[in-house]
């Protein structure tokens, strides 16, 4: 895996799973029949015996994993992140949140990237629904690297976790041997003219989008959140205190998740003047992948410009 190479995250999580199967005798991966899409298929092959394909049963998958939990397993769920948190919320709430099950949780397809399957498995509120989950801790990894890494922490940490993965080639941007802290920013850029706050696919965008700005005369600190919760409170305050304006990019609805959660940080300890970028209070129709981004301004240019305009405006203010 070389810097700038562009791997699916799908593909870097099912490897990351047979790896870690390796080390983890009780650890178990539940698929609800997506096995190829997702990838948990090579774990599938490697470990056939700690494989289970439910089928296309997402609640009874959730509930049969936090059965294995009681046990001394330590259960995988795998599925799209439209279904496993909307058809099987009530058990990932009851059976697992509340349980504070030992079950790991993927939710592949992650915001618009769904190739074929098109606007009905886009998961645009899935970091909403699960940030508001009591106890679970939630990551949406930037690059195949740190994909790997959420999932190495997932397996470290005691409690439900969700780590939401995307179909799509992303670019590595993250050095061999990343690691991910809880609750812990990745400051990849310091600026001084407008934060950028980032998380997910969206955060290889962000860094070509601060380039962008260097070349306009814009400084942009670009902050990533690898974990959506717990987030990076000092990191935030730092940055409304010392900088003052943020622009949040997401591969989400604005609604509930990564600038939601900034805002609400913000409003407790240093109100300052905020935009969310990312989609509308919409369904997402089908299309091409880039050409919908571009349409909603999270492509490299979008955000440039969103930032560029904010910081002018901070200027002006």
């Amino acid at each position: 895996m070389e810097l700038g190479e562009e791997i699916a995250q799908r593909t870097a999580f099912g490897q990351a799973l047979v790896e870690l199967g390796a080390k983890i005798p009780n650890m178990l991966v539940l698929d609800a029949d997506v096995g190829p899409s997702t990838q948990t298929h090579l774990f599938g092959r490697a470990y056939p015996d700690r494989f289970i394909e439910v089928g296309i049963a997402e609640q009874n998958m959730v509930g049969i994993a936090a059965g294995l939990s009681t046990l001394g397993f330590i259960p995988w769920v795998s599925t799209f992140a439209v279904f496993m948190t909307k058809r099987a919320g009530d058990q990932i709430r009851n059976s697992i949140a509340h349980a504070r099950a030992n079950v790991k949780i993927n939710g592949a397809y992650g915001g618009l990237p769904t190739g074929r399957a098109g606007a009905t498995h886009s998961a645009v509120e899935d970091l909403a629904v699960m940030r508001a989950m009591p106890g679970m801790i939630v990551m949406d990894p930037a690059d195949p690297r740190e994909a790997i890494a959420c999932a190495q922490l997932a397996m470290d940490i005691e409690g439900p976790v969700y780590v939401r993965t995307v179909r799509c080639p992303v670019p590595v941007i993250f050095p061999e041997h990343h690691k991910v802290a809880l609750g812990k920013a990745v400051k990849l850029h310091e600026g001084k003219d407008v934060a950028i706050i980032s998380s997910g696919m969206m955060t290889p965008r962000a860094l070509k989008a601060v380039e962008v700005l260097e070349g306009q005369g814009v400084s942009a600190r670009l902050l990533h959140m690898p974990t959506i919760k717990p987030i990076d409170v000092e990191a935030i305050r730092d940055a409304t205190e010392s900088i003052g304006t943020i622009l949040t990019v997401e591969n989400h609805s604005v609604i509930g998740g990564l600038g939601g959660a900034v805002c609400e940080v913000a409003a407790e300890h240093a109100p300052c003047r905020i935009k969310r970028l990312g989609f509308p209070d919409i369904f997402l129709e089908s299309g091409d992948d880039e050409v919908l981004f571009g349409r909603y301004g999270l492509d490299s240019a979008g955000i440039a410009a969103a930032a560029k305009a904010l910081a002018e405006g901070g200027k002006k203010g």
